[in-house]
């Protein structure tokens, strides 16, 4: 028989189908912006290293290519070519027609400024024409300013650039500065004139060298040579073997394998479109991300079915795959400076473990594809993911916190220095390996950044951490403040509650502070009417007014008065779903009974009288629901024995097992076992119930 559809259905269908679109258009969208990161080229098949063995089979040339020269050869190249290439030198002409006027200037503004002898003043136009004449054989000669660094060519030969005009000139043939001043000093006194002293201050200002070392004309000169020389030493004919298995890859042989690989990836990329290259690392993306998607559709369905969650990890791993790209492409960042281990460390505080390590290799896989630093990238991530997740780093607390970032950190040093022990047998421990090393420092200190990331993802994606937990629960929270004040009763209990809850659910690994946190909140709807619930009642009973259907909806409306209260004072959804399943579909039997009695012949609608729910579905709601009715009625034990306590708690659970409220919850048989003994233990330390000694024979 096909069943009727309802408005509700009608509503809800079209919109599933809309949840699952904007899903697959998400998921869609992240594997075509992480595709975009990688190169659009082929990659060469081999990954090699100088001073390692050749790992794979003999590699023979599939074409002819030139060998290229080593960075050493190529160096030694530009330096021959240096030594070769004479320092190019500039003279400028216009320094002496400017330093001639500046003397003029000097010598009338020195002459007017004090009173000379008489033989200056008689004859100053005499000593104008010896100044002049002095700093024109200067400038005949030519006044090098000589390059620190040609020093050695004092007595060589540089190439002189007048203008169109180069000439190679004997740097002996020229004046140093130093020299200039000698020159001006002899002149000086071969001039036989009385008053020479006066000129050797403005001769020895106006001394500028007008030959001057050309930089860029001379890089230029050694660029155009190192032109002419070959890049390459030799050549590979076709077939030739390059490589043999077992062989050590030497300097030869490397740059043998390196000419091979650029020759072959030029090649290639040459002759088939970048698109089919495209193609390829789309469906490597998409396999990982189809995955991850796999893996939250077995083992994370409410992950997988919330479009917010599922949103943060795919926009987590999009943001990594980002970074490293951004940091793998400059030069001055190393990606060992990225701070991978927040991944685990915020999924572990919003998620399971298992799902935290998961996403962690997700992301470290399509990093270790965009970076250039090979599998011990990737291995080396991993193994500080896995320390993350291990050492259960929990932000709450800072001490911890801190102290699973320093695992982490000893991690990543321990790891490398093992690769690199392997690797290289020590010898680059003092080269390249300490920068890496500090850059791991720097990847530990980043990882802090997990602790002010967590409350902003909380306000964005709606999550809630430890640490939005633990300022919930603290008893001074207006909504716990109000409770504590217009219903101590439902107080006292919710704290009764709170205790079973939290240790039941740290005896089988469920989230203690969740279910302590969601106790105290789970009867705020009581505040509305607190004087109808029997544990704030200290007179008459007020339902002794009331049928017991009016009772009924009374003592049903404190979970939807609880919803409403919880939602305007902004409380978690999380929070709110115990509120709401912590009575499940069950029924108000007191009343229900009491109803039925006062009512033998009326049919009796039941929905009045049950709970709106729906079922716990989690293991925490599931222990909230038990430890409150277990709690509930253990109040009405007068001197209870343990005996009693027992049997009252496996009555309980029976009875909810028997109501089929536990149908969806994933609590195993063997967690619920554990739940009731914890729940018989604390009852007794509650009532304060001794040791009961068995009864002793009569004969002993």
């Amino acid at each position: 028989m096909k069943s009727k559809l309802t408005l509700r259905d009608a509503i809800k269908r079209p919109a599933s189908k809309l949840r699952t679109a904007l899903r697959w258009l998400l998921v869609g969208a992240v594997v075509f912006l992480i595709s975009m990161l990688f190169p659009n080229q082929v990659q060469f098949p081999y990954s090699y290293s100088q001073g390692d063995e050749w790992g794979y089979n003999r590699l023979t040339a599939d074409f002819d290519f030139p060998v290229l020269k080593s960075p050493a050869e190529r160096e030694a190249d530009r330096k021959d070519v240096e030594r070769q290439i004479r320092p190019i030198y500039v003279l400028d002409r216009n320094v002496r027609d400017k330093q001639l006027r500046e003397l003029d200037a000097q010598f009338e503004s020195m002459l007017s400024a004090a009173n000379q002898a008489a033989d200056l003043q008689l004859n100053k136009q005499v000593y104008k024409i010896a100044a002049t004449t002095i700093l024109k054989s200067l400038y005949s000669k030519k006044i090098i300013n000589l390059e620190a660094k040609h020093s050695d060519l004092s007595v060589g030969v540089v190439t002189l650039t007048d203008g169109n005009s180069r000439s190679d000139e004997s740097v002996s043939n020229m004046l140093t500065p130093q020299r200039a001043l000698d020159y001006v000093d002899d002149a000086l006194i071969k001039s036989k004139l009385a008053e020479a002293e006066f000129l050797i201050e403005p001769l020895h200002r106006s001394i500028q060298p007008n030959v001057v070392f050309g930089d860029s004309l001379t890089q230029v000169a050694i660029e155009t040579a190192l032109a002419s020389i070959s890049t390459t030493k030799g050549a590979v004919q076709r077939g030739a073997t390059i490589v043999d298995k077992g062989d050590l890859i030497d300097d030869r042989t490397y740059w043998k394998l390196e000419s091979y690989r650029e020759r072959y990836e030029s090649d290639i990329t040459g002759d088939r479109s970048s698109w089919l290259v495209f193609l390829g690392y789309f469906l490597l993306t998409s396999l990982i991300i189809g995955a991850l998607m796999m893996f939250l559709r077995l083992r994370a369905l409410s992950v997988y079915g919330s479009f917010r969650q599922l949103s943060f990890i795919l926009l987590l791993v999009a943001a990594y795959s980002w970074l490293t790209y951004i940091f793998d492409q400059t030069s001055v960042l190393s990606v060992y400076a990225i701070p991978y281990c927040i991944v685990p460390i915020l999924m572990s505080n919003f998620f399971r473990t298992r799902l935290a390590l998961f996403v962690h290799l997700i992301v470290v896989l399509i990093a270790s594809f965009l970076s250039s630093t090979g599998y011990e990238f990737a291995f080396i991530q991993i193994l500080a993911g896995m320390a993350a997740v291990l050492s259960n780093v929990k932000t709450r607390y800072w001490g911890e916190f801190f102290l699973g970032i320093g695992g982490i950190f000893i991690t990543y040093v321990l790891g490398f220095l093992g690769l690199t022990l392997i690797s290289e047998g020590g010898m680059s421990l003092e080269a390249e390996s300490l920068s890496t090393y500090g850059w791991l420092a720097i990847n530990a200190f980043l990882t802090i950044l997990a602790y002010p990331l967590i409350p902003l993802l909380e306000r964005i994606f709606g999550f809630v951490s430890d640490i939005r937990l633990a300022e919930l629960a603290d008893l001074d929270r207006p909504l716990l403040k109000k409770l504590s004040i217009e219903a101590p009763g439902t107080f006292q209990h919710s704290l009764q509650v709170a205790n079973l809850s939290e240790a039941a659910a740290k005896e089988i690994g469920a989230n203690g502070l969740l279910l302590k946190t969601a106790a105290l909140y789970h009867d705020i709807g009581k505040m509305k009417r607190p004087e109808m619930f029997i544990e704030n009642q200290s007179g008459r009973n007020p339902h002794d007014d009331l049928s017991p259907l009016e009772s009924a909806q009374v003592i049903i409306e404190h979970v939807t008065e609880g919803e409403i209260m919880a939602r305007k004072a902004r409380l978690p959804n999380l929070l709110v779903e115990f509120i709401l399943t912590h009575h499940g579909t069950s029924r108000v039997e007191y009343f229900y009974r009491q109803y039925s009695n006062q009512n033998p012949d009326i049919k009796i609608d039941e929905t009045q009288f049950t709970y709106p729910g729906p079922l716990p579905k989690s293991k925490e709601q599931t222990i909230l629901m038990m430890a409150d009715s277990i709690e509930a009625a253990a109040k009405s034990l007068k001197n209870p024995t343990g005996v009693e306590i027992d049997t009252l708690v496996d009555k309980i659970i029976e009875h909810k097992i028997h109501l089929k409220q536990l149908d969806r919850s994933p609590l195993t048989f063997r967690e619920l076992q554990a739940v009731q003994a914890v729940f018989k233990k604390l009852l007794r330390s509650i009532h304060h119930v001794r040791v009961e000694y068995p009864e002793l024979n009569k004969e002993e």
